[in-house]
């Protein structure tokens, strides 16, 4: 059963650090961003409001191929749906950085 995505208010949603590598970073102009956001989904969407070039790259729905974002540096995440919390990190990174 796929359960519907959660929406906070700007003011209650956890804060998350974006940091970007590769060509997310180039693309944003930017290596890191803040935003508020309950899950992943919506912390990229938030991203492309603060760095247009992102567009190309993420949405709401989550990265294009070839991207990748990782959670606390513990796992990768692919799940739009996927819920953070406050101070969480993401890591947005592509392919071509190896590994």
């Amino acid at each position: 059963m796929k359960t519907a995505p959660i929406t906070l208010p700007d003011d209650l949603a956890p804060r998350v650090r974006l940091e970007l590598f590769g060509i997310p970073r180039v693309r944003a102009g930017v290596a890191c961003l803040t935003v508020r956001a309950a899950t992943l989904g919506e912390a990229l969407q938030r991203a492309v409001e603060q760095a247009a070039g992102l567009a190309e790259i993420c949405s709401a729905e989550g990265l294009r191929a070839g991207y990748a974002a990782n959670l606390g540096g513990q796992r990768f995440v692919t799940d739009p749906n996927t819920p953070l919390a406050e101070g969480d990190s993401l890591l947005i990174l592509s392919a071509d950085l190896g590994g």
